[in-house]
């Protein structure tokens, strides 16, 4: 069974898999083979023309901009105010993902990579198109909520609660939570609150949170460009087993060679509009050409 970006549940395949013919020519082109017979990869996220638009309201109008009685203004004028932007994050996007691929996605800044992410986890609503996804999907990001009053040690437990796991598995999994993260390599972090922690710290232990169970489909947004090159090689490592385990992992990151290291397909997005999808050195090449970074 399967679920597109508003939580609609999907008419499931013979097989399991999304049916057919359920997001257009994105994802027929995928599931059948010219002899008209199944293909053997399992699709787990469907992404049919993809438009994402932000509307921002009274960015226009700096006369009692902050104030409540302004800002209750505008939401009371939204759809009719002159003073409202809209910024089309995503443009047209259609790919298909499956289980046991990782995927990295690339761009310069602002060229809507996390913005997709967030659409396929299902926080931000597509303009026009759909995404499916089977299974449910999981983001994670250097913002991920975590509290910055509570400690280490309550933050692991509330984040593994909210990612659906029991207490027993909690206390099986806490100390090699812990541990992979490095939290405590310097002393007993986890007990102090997390607004003493660095913004690394901080990184790696919501990465080690995310990661501690096997997700259908994960999401990571930058999460491997903090913390040294020995928590970067652990996390890498912990995403090459998350594909194993028929996983489907999704990395925006700005570090070429994190990229390289860990996915075997890349997605470019330019100015919203998915500019190459393909193997990752052919498409990595083709990127640094066009930034001129070179291999980093």
């Amino acid at each position: 069974m399967a679920a597109d970006e508003t939580g609609e549940r999907l008419p499931a395949a013979t097989d399991g898999r999304v049916p057919t013919g359920v997001a257009g020519h994105a994802a027929a082109r995928v599931f059948t083979d010219v002899a008209g017979h199944a293909a053997a990869r399992v699709p787990t996220v469907v992404a049919d023309r993809v438009d994402i638009v932000y509307r921002v309201h009274g960015a226009g109008s700096p006369a009692g901009r902050g104030a409540a009685t302004a800002a209750l203004g505008r939401i009371l004028r939204r759809g009719s105010s002159p003073a409202a932007r809209t910024v089309h994050a995503v443009r047209q996007v259609s790919f298909t993902a499956h289980r046991g691929e990782a995927i990295g996605l690339v761009g310069t800044n602002g060229s809507g990579k996390s913005t997709l992410l967030k659409a396929v986890a299902g926080l931000l609503p597509v303009e026009r198109g759909r995404i499916y996804t089977d299974g449910r999907p999981a983001l994670l990001g250097v913002n991920a909520a975590l509290m910055n009053d509570l400690t280490g040690e309550r933050n692991v437990r509330l984040g593994c609660l909210a990612m659906g796991m029991s207490p027993e598995r909690i206390a099986e999994r806490y100390q090699e939570i812990v541990d992979f993260s490095g939290i405590n390599d310097k002393g007993d972090f986890i007990t102090l609150p997390m607004r003493t922690y660095s913004s690394g710290m901080a990184a790696r232990l919501r990465f080690s949170i995310g990661a501690a169970e096997n997700h259908d489909v994960l999401l990571i947004d930058e999460a491997l460009a903090t913390g040294d090159r020995s928590f970067q090689r652990r996390s890498e490592a912990r995403i090459r087993e998350l594909r194993r385990h028929a996983g489907t992992v999704f990395l925006v990151s700005h570090n070429n060679k994190s990229i390289r290291d860990t996915c075997d397909r890349v997605l470019w997005l330019e100015h919203g509009e998915l500019r190459a999808d393909g193997p990752t050195d052919d498409v990595m090449a083709e990127y640094e050409r066009f930034t001129g970074g070179g291999r980093r």
